[in-house]
């Protein structure tokens, strides 16, 4: 699932600068660079992410999100992230659930990541940007997840939010949206 948000088009007269936050492997970075953008920084924790983007594009990611100061940042013109799925996937709310854990926002580990892209998005203020999660977000805690996210991006930041959509990917990627 894939949610894009614009704050004006570009027009900049130069090619277009991205930074992949939540970067795992680089597989967003490979779809941005083929429409002709040049990244300027990626993050990701996890050492194995790190280890396999750096093999795969010459650079090893920055590590934990909260731990980046926004100055530190480059300045680019679109933002693209894939904060964590699992505590809003159905799966991951499931098991979240059955070992007693806290799951959406109340998962203070991974469930409020979201707010560091917005932190970074408050202070670098790019043209445009991308978020990807799991199509369950849009349903999580009865809409409210995603009346939150919305109201942070649109009303706290003063981006236009267009209606998030969900896209199945099973044409160009290995999965299939179950659309019941």
């Amino acid at each position: 699932m894939c949610y894009v948000w614009c704050d004006q088009p570009s027009q900049m007269g130069h090619d277009l600068t991205f930074v992949d936050l939540f970067c795992g492997i680089g597989g967003m970075r490979l779809g941005f660079e083929q429409a002709g953008c040049e990244c300027v920084f990626s993050s990701d924790w996890d050492k194995y992410a790190q280890q396999t983007y750096a093999a795969n594009f010459g650079e090893v990611p920055v590590g934990n999100i909260r731990e980046i100061d926004s100055s530190s940042i480059p300045d680019h013109d679109i933002l693209v992230g894939g904060f964590p799925c699992q505590p809003f996937s159905i799966s991951g709310v499931s098991k979240k659930n059955s070992l007693g854990r806290a799951h959406g926002f109340a998962d203070k580990t991974q469930g409020t990541l979201f707010f560091e892209v917005a932190r970074i998005i408050s202070d670098k203020r790019p043209s445009a940007f991308l978020l990807e999660n799991v199509k369950h977000l849009v349903r999580h805690d009865k809409g409210r997840t995603m009346e939150t996210i919305l109201e942070t991006l649109s009303g706290n930041l003063g981006y236009r939010v267009y209606e998030p959509k969900v896209l199945d990917a099973r044409h160009v990627v290995p999965q299939q949206i179950n659309h019941n």
